[in-house]
């Protein structure tokens, strides 16, 4: 399988107290995917969660690039009804004007966030996210218009590339709209229509940054050694994700030997099973034939892999075999 093969990190704490060391891991990986030859390792913005330290992805990234000699760096994304489209033009020009050649921007419409962490984080309490097709347009423009009232310095470099983060016909269509690149994230929505990526491009409008349409397939990964700790690997991640989200964690992620003692029960089962369809998970060649199924079902250009696993020697051996997996 020729396609090319990113990472997209999450900056995962195992509990509360341990987000500092969630945020050395991240650069410790970004220099372990980019010896194995990943393409891209981008990283997300989320905010008032115990267990996630990636809040601040501009500067993450700045510490990236620092780490780093080669790979692409870049936003999983800036959430951008939180901001001025002018002020994230400065950061992502700072950025790619100090890693010349390297920088991805890449932006959502989604909180990342509750409510009211939203409201907390617009600074006239009123989040944006209807006028999100107009930020993106602003943002492009700041980007690359020859000369922009206000003026943004240091200047953007020409080959900064703006992608559109989603899993909704909006966001398919307004990236093919506007000619950008398209990153599909199957690991938030897991259900989100096989379709997509073909919408996006069937109606695809060529730009000046783009004259044929380009896709990244997002999806969860748990590659192993044997089918058995991959599996165990992939359930310690749904049942502490399950957990977040019906508000049981309390910001403590269960170990992996306390996930294989839980009881499932049947709200935990139709989790789970709800997931399964939108992942690769197992040996080697099983990840292989399960991700050439998924890029062949979506028409995916490139594929980007999120490998939450509990011990950080798990996730370095993941992506390790994830590269072997997928070589030719």
């Amino acid at each position: 399988m020729s396609l090319p093969l990113s990472v997209l990190d999450q900056s995962l704490a195992r509990t509360a107290g341990e987000a500092a060391t969630a945020l050395q891991e991240t650069l410790a990986m970004a220099r372990w995917c980019e010896q194995l030859g990943y393409k891209r390792f981008w990283v997300s913005e989320h905010h008032a969660f115990a267990a996630v330290a990636g809040s601040a992805p501009e500067v993450l990234l700045a510490a990236l690039g620092a780490a780093t000699d080669s790979i692409r760096i870049g936003s999983g994304g800036i959430m951008l009804p939180h901001y001025s489209a002018y002020k994230v033009a400065e950061v992502f020009s700072l950025l790619a004007n100090l890693y010349p050649g390297r920088v991805d921007l890449g932006v959502g419409r989604a909180p990342g966030a509750d409510m009211s962490t939203a409201v907390a984080l617009a600074t006239d309490g009123r989040p944006k996210f209807e006028k999100f097709p107009e930020l993106v347009a602003q943002l492009s423009d700041y980007l690359w218009q020859e000369e922009t009232k206000p003026l943004v310095s240091p200047r953007p470099p020409e080959d900064i590339p703006l992608w559109m983060l989603g899993s909704s016909p909006d966001s398919a269509v307004l990236a093919a709209q506007r000619g950008l690149p398209y990153n599909l994230g199957l690991f938030i929505n897991p259900q989100a229509d096989a379709r997509l990526i073909g919408l996006y491009k069937q109606h695809f409008l060529p730009s000046e940054k783009l004259d044929q349409p380009y896709a990244i397939l997002t999806l969860s990964v748990f590659c192993a050694d044997n089918e058995e700790q991959a599996r165990a690997l992939q359930l310690t991640y749904d049942l502490n994700l399950f957990r977040f989200f019906t508000g049981q964690s309390e910001g403590r992620s269960l170990t992996p030997s306390e996930a294989q003692a839980y009881t499932l029960g049947p709200q935990e089962k139709a989790f789970i099973a709800s997931r399964e369809n939108s992942r690769a998970a197992g040996t080697p060649a099983q990840v292989r034939e399960q991700i050439r199924q998924l890029v062949d079902l979506h028409r995916a250009d490139e594929i980007m892999a999120v490998t939450n696993m509990y011990y950080f020697e798990d996730r370095k051996r993941s992506f390790e075999l994830l590269v072997q997996a997928l070589a030719d």
